[in-house]
């Protein structure tokens, strides 16, 4: 498995107008990012911050417009963006359901139809467990040689997860789904799971509090902000789990319009107020990826989904 790729950020790069490639693009009205997830959860926190930081540094002379279109695991959203080709004012947030809904047969459309933008970052996962349970480390786990854990769908990250570390530490794993992250939490506190994987903005707090206690990261380094906390990788594992965020519009967009918002992305990511409104605050880890590379990575992520739900036969 590849390791994290973190990308330094230039420093004293000057935002504004002027920094902007000579293109031929000029924007001439509002654009709209679809996100396929409900109002207030990680990808739409992730888009409007992303939306009110541009705004903020007046990269642009047009507006950001968060459009929530759900349903059918992303499908919906994802459907409706694809079948706008070639319209330079519409974007959409990459997520997890962006690669495993078309792989289960369930979207008409994939990550082929899309343009790429640019990637912005990705969160780790923290492995917590409750406070008043046994489990003080991995070597608990594997000498009971079983773990329940929690997932807010069988196709999310934390299962796929859980199905890694099944394999890494040669244990029986139980996945056990739930609709939402506030039931998987409750039922950890419950004693109804042993453990849950939790984004760092879902499981800080918890931690702070003393009702979960962290036992490993899912990064390939240390998590800014829990550097307490050892990786996976450290423990001996070769266990990398990631939720890539980052951003593509319809196949068929001009070229100078996607190089002009892809350096917007790019400016406004590499600015102090993105670091200080989202990395800093949600723990988050840069990834910056654009054009090239950025389509690399995303055929990478949907190669080791392919991989990972033949394995566990979830398709064929």
């Amino acid at each position: 498995m590849s390791t994290l790729k973190i990308m330094g950020v230039a420093a004293g790069l000057a935002l504004g107008f002027a920094t902007l490639p000579a293109l031929a693009f000029e924007p001439e009205r509002d654009v709209t990012i679809v996100v396929t997830s409900s109002a207030g959860g990680g990808s739409d926190t992730a888009t409007r911050i992303l939306a009110s930081v541009i705004d903020e540094l007046e990269l642009t002379p047009v507006n950001f417009l968060v459009e929530n279109r759900t349903g059918g695991s992303g499908s919906v959203g994802y459907s409706f963006v694809a079948g706008r080709t070639g319209d330079p004012y519409l974007w959409t947030k990459v997520g997890v359901s962006f690669f495993t809904t078309p792989l289960m047969g369930e979207s008409p459309v994939s990550y082929t139809d899309f343009t790429p933008l640019a990637a912005i970052s990705v969160d780790p996962y923290i492995m917590v467990v409750a406070a008043n349970s046994p489990i003080q480390s991995l070597d608990d786990i594997i000498e009971s040689g079983r773990m329940i854990s929690g997932t807010t769908g069988i196709v999310a990250d934390p299962a796929l997860l859980a199905q890694k570390l099944q394999e890494e530490l040669e244990i029986e794993v139980d996945i056990v789904p739930f609709g939402g992250d506030g039931e998987v939490t409750a039922a950890l506190l419950g004693g109804h799971i042993e453990v849950q994987f939790g984004n760092p903005s879902e499981v800080l707090e918890l931690i702070e509090a003393g009702e979960v206690r962290a036992i490993a990261a899912s990064s390939d380094r240390r998590v800014p902000g829990f550097d307490d906390i050892p990786t996976f990788v450290e423990l001996g594992y070769d266990v990398v789990q990631t939720q890539l965020r980052g951003f593509v519009m319809p196949r068929d967009v001009p070229e100078d319009a996607v190089g002009y918002w892809t350096a917007i992305i790019e400016q406004a990511v590499a600015s102090p107020q993105w670091k200080e409104q989202y990395l800093d605050r949600f723990n988050a880890i840069p990834y910056v990826l654009s054009g090239a590379e950025f389509q690399a990575e995303m055929d990478r992520r949907n190669e080791e989904y392919t991989e990972l739900m033949t394995t566990l036969g979830i398709i064929e």
